[in-house]
């Protein structure tokens, strides 16, 4: 890496990082009721009303650090599964993920009325597993070639969905509501409890993906020349597809299927620090956080008083952005 790159790179880290402070900020005061910045920072160090202890430490707080792990966790699986099967296209929402993280989650909800909640994040990873082994099983054919990737993806999505719905309306009416909007990706009414669930898979694989990152690097020059450098090729790829499913999992067992998060952050990362996964990962957890956060916000705003789910504006934005991709690989 140049010195000039390297510059580059650290300074696009930070903002993104300083980018994301301002979001969180912004998130804090903003909402039905307003409160002001200073009253917010007075009520981070402890000295705010008891009003405003109410709204940001209780209220708005756990809302902004879920969005912020959440949109992280999904696009560091993003950006490990892009690299592991070398496809721009890839993301937990086309790889299976999602859906088999959703039909796990909603079968458990539907069939166990008295569920604890602290077996969600469990119940989706396994669930996110089975498919992502089918997927790369159904997938491979002397390897794994991009379009052969996407469109077995998409077809195990549609059937996910309708799998999803059947499980839907076998279960009780009672849960319809809760289910639908999970399944639409919020994070509406997210506590400190979500977080507890949350926090300790990012603590895991976080660090473990950055671990992996340099093998991603020697796997996009090629298999053959990976292995001639002393890469252990099958195990790195284990890794990498083990913390992608399960990051990827956990955030779908708290805040439900959020689309396209997992597509757009490498892609962003990509052009901001360039293609060196020891950059890339941790350039797409600060904008996959900054997404999600704008996301909330947007739908906490701009239709008062209705709380938008945030996954309507990821899929707003990153449907569009997948059609350009799918046409732009084409024409090449």
């Amino acid at each position: 890496m140049s010195r000039h790159h390297g510059r580059r790179s650290a300074a696009a880290l930070l903002a993104l990082l300083l980018l994301v402070a301002l979001a969180a900020a912004v998130s804090l005061s903003l909402g039905a009721v307003r409160v002001p910045l200073g009253q917010v920072l007075r009520a981070a160090v402890g000295l705010g009303s008891e009003s405003a202890d109410l709204i940001v430490l209780k209220l708005r707080l756990p809302r902004i650090l879920a969005a912020i792990l959440v949109g992280a966790a999904l696009a560091v699986a993003g950006a490990l599964l892009q690299g592991v099967v070398r496809n721009p296209l890839a993301s937990p929402d086309l790889a299976g993920v999602t859906g088999g993280a959703s039909v796990a989650v909603v079968g458990f909800m539907t069939l166990f009325s008295g569920y604890s909640i602290h077996l969600v994040p469990f119940v989706a990873v396994a669930g996110a597993f089975v498919v992502v082994a089918i997927h790369y099983a159904l997938s491979w054919k002397k390897g794994v070639t991009p379009m052969r990737f996407v469109l077995i993806g998409i077809g195990l999505s549609t059937a996910l969905s309708a799998l999803t719905m059947f499980l839907l309306i076998s279960g009780p009416a009672y849960l319809a509501a809760q289910v639908l909007n999970w399944m639409t990706g919020s994070i509406y009414g997210t506590n400190w409890t979500y977080i507890g669930m949350l926090w300790p898979w990012l603590a895991v694989f976080l660090p473990l993906s950055l671990r992996i990152a340099r093998e991603l690097n020697v796997q996009a020059l090629g298999d053959a020349t990976a292995i001639g450098l002393g890469s252990r090729l099958q195990w790195s790829r284990m890794a990498a597809l083990l913390c992608s499913v399960a990051l990827a999992g956990a955030s779908v067992g708290v805040a439900g299927t959020l689309s396209f998060v997992g597509l757009l952050a490498p892609h962003i990362a990509r052009r901001l620090v360039g293609h060196d996964y020891r950059l890339v990962i941790p350039a797409s957890a600060l904008a996959g956080a900054l997404v999600l956060l704008a996301a909330d916000l947007a739908g906490r705003m701009l239709f008062q008083p209705m709380d938008i789910p945030a996954g309507v504006f990821t899929a707003g934005i990153g449907a569009p952005f997948f059609m350009y991709l799918l046409l732009r690989g084409r024409r090449a």
